[in-house]
């Protein structure tokens, strides 16, 4: 019954992300983007990038946020408590000096040592915020304490963001008139082995590396057809830490990210739907496929394996703070749909996997185990799992088409087919260790990932 449901709600989603896609397209054909870039009355956003140790890249980073094409933005980098030179290098190349300014004494995050600005006109969206040490969860949060405008980006600091990306978030915000859109998300890209120069992206490559190949896999599955099935019915439960915009005074009212736990981007979106709810407000939260954001994966498991140890512990942490809404149709299709799809299986399911596998070895020791249902649902799983991953890269292919090379394709192909023997195993072995650290109360910060960096182009 749980692979029945499974395979069910996985077609269901083909169906609904594929209909969500073109309704997105074709709404989108229409209508002149640089209008908004231009007018003097488009709404005000201030972009937040908090940075720990990121003197390698962070000057060539903010390069790129600084050269978006819109108006009426902000670039709010916040420097939390690096221990390199990471302030130095950001005061040099932009010619900052340090200015006045007021926080409000009973928000609560690490204190503030200063805030800059550049005194060269051509980098007045800038600001920089140094601040003492306290996670990426307090650095946003200082980051929207600080601003004034109407919407907050929360980003990685390392992401490229392509430059029309602002005009498409906006325009999300506001394509809305019968309700209050709360929120922005989209998808996030791979960036590994790509091209950049002076800050911008100039090649899309397929990563050379295989782990990143797998993840460029489970991105276009998770991102293109996972949450856009999500964003149809207006259930969306996660927006990427990566890429995501927020209505400032609602993000307010909840009181920010949460510092006490590591999921702290499904945390946010938690809170304001049920802040949302409470009030009885009528709102949505808005999901786009363009590709707009492209990001650094870990190429190495053992980073790899502590990424998702982490975001398994931190879906414990926002599942147990927001018990109350399993099965509770207070919350509409939040409580009987969004909330008990991801308890089940996307908590629950590596759980009941991993003790599946070890039941299977225990069965077969025991002489009771039989192989002709094992190998009949095996198989059949493997196949579906197959079908699915082919649906979601020629979806993709058909739709974007960033990696134009048939050989790329055939690449990401025999990903789908060798997935379910190397990757995903270790993926299901992560979540296992991040659920025993949080049940058993094993301590485990937010982790480090050493990041290679970008190909220059020449």
């Amino acid at each position: 019954m749980f692979t029945i449901i499974l395979f069910t709600m996985f077609t269901i989603m083909g169906y609904l992300s594929t209909r969500n896609s073109i309704h997105y397209r074709n709404k989108n054909s229409f209508g002149d983007l640089s209008k908004i870039m231009a007018s003097p009355l488009s709404p005000s956003i201030t972009i937040i990038a908090p940075a720990y140790n990121e003197g390698l890249t962070i000057v060539e980073n903010i390069r790129s946020l600084m050269s978006l094409r819109y108006v009426n933005y902000e670039v709010m980098v916040v420097n939390d408590g690096s221990k390199d030179d990471t302030l130095e290098k950001m005061i040099k190349a932009y010619d900052l000096i340090q200015v006045e300014y007021e926080l409000d004494p009973n928000w609560k995050s690490k204190p503030v040592r200063g805030i800059y600005k550049s005194r060269r006109k051509a980098f007045s969206k800038l600001t920089v915020i140094d601040k003492e040490n306290g996670g990426k969860s307090d650095a946003l949060n200082t980051g929207i304490a600080l601003s004034t405008n109407q919407y907050v980006g929360c980003i990685d600091v390392d992401c490229l963001l392509m430059p029309d990306a602002l005009l498409h978030v906006v325009k999300s915000f506001y394509q809305r008139s019968e309700k209050q859109v709360i929120a922005v998300g989209g998808v996030i890209r791979i960036a590994n082995s790509c091209v950049i120069s002076g800050g911008q992206l100039e090649e899309i490559r397929l990563p050379k590396n295989w782990w990143a190949r797998f993840q460029v896999l489970e991105y276009t599955r998770s991102f293109i057809l996972g949450r856009m099935a999500w964003g149809r019915i207006d259930s969306l439960l996660i927006i990427s830490g990566a890429f995501g915009f927020f209505d400032r005074q609602i993000a307010l009212e909840v009181g920010g990210y949460d510092t006490n736990t590591v999921g702290e981007d499904m945390e946010i979106v938690f809170k304001m739907r049920r802040h949302m709810h409470e009030q009885r407000k009528p709102y949505t939260i808005e999901y786009m496929p363009d590709p707009l954001c492209w990001t650094e994966v870990p190429e190495d498991p053992k980073i790899l394996i502590n990424q998702r140890d982490r975001w398994a512990r931190g879906n414990l942490e926002t599942l147990f703070k927001h018990k109350d809404m399993f099965f509770n149709s207070k919350f509409g299709r939040l409580g009987l749909l969004s909330y008990p799809y991801w308890f089940f299986y996307e908590w629950l399911a590596p759980l009941l996997e991993f003790f599946g596998f070890l039941t299977v070895i225990l069965f077969w020791y025991l002489g009771i185990l039989n192989w002709d249902f094992f190998i009949a649902i095996t198989a059949t799983v493997y196949v579906f799992s197959i079908m699915f991953s082919f649906y979601a890269i020629l979806w993709d292919v058909y739709s974007y088409n960033e990696y134009k090379k048939t050989k790329d394709i055939l690449i990401l192909m025999s990903c789908a087919i060798l997935e379910p023997f190397i990757f995903h195993p270790v993926v299901v072995w992560a979540a296992v260790r991040g659920n025993y650290k949080k049940l058993f109360n094993i301590k485990s910060g937010w982790g480090f990932q050493a990041r290679k960096g970008f190909v220059k182009a020449t």
